[in-house]
């Protein structure tokens, strides 16, 4: 197959059935046919960074949500953002998240920093 980029969901679809058909022969690496995958995975890859990038979740639903998979209620949040009249605000976007609260949310929750930190446009 001659390799070239991968511009539409056609050119997609017939990657990823290259791909199937490869990945079934198990190449070796280093051999034409493990290169050819090696570079078609490369290709899906960055066509799909391009076309269904998953957009960062909003700061305030993705601490609801780790509250919910913990089974946390609100009072639970008072040691790691405050008080309960600070959580209740910040839990109803009434005030923004400050540094400690981001640090203290991404190690007791697990949340990741980039989703709790805003995005600044330019």
């Amino acid at each position: 197959m001659q390799l070239s980029p991968i511009r539409t969901e056609a050119d997609y679809e017939k990657a990823l059935e290259r791909i199937d058909v490869l990945m079934d022969l198990e190449p070796e690496i280093g051999t034409a046919e493990g290169d050819e995958l090696e570079v078609l995975a490369m290709l899906v890859e960055k066509y799909e960074e391009q076309h269904w990038q998953i957009a960062t979740p909003d700061p305030i639903e993705a601490i609801k949500y780790r509250m919910e998979e913990m089974g946390l209620k609100q009072k639970d949040l008072v040691p790691i953002i405050g008080s309960k009249s600070k959580v209740s605000e910040v839990l109803n976007r009434k005030i923004g998240l400050s540094l400690s609260m981001i640090s203290n949310l991404s190690a007791q929750l697990h949340i990741p920093l980039e989703v709790l930190v805003p995005k600044v446009s330019a």
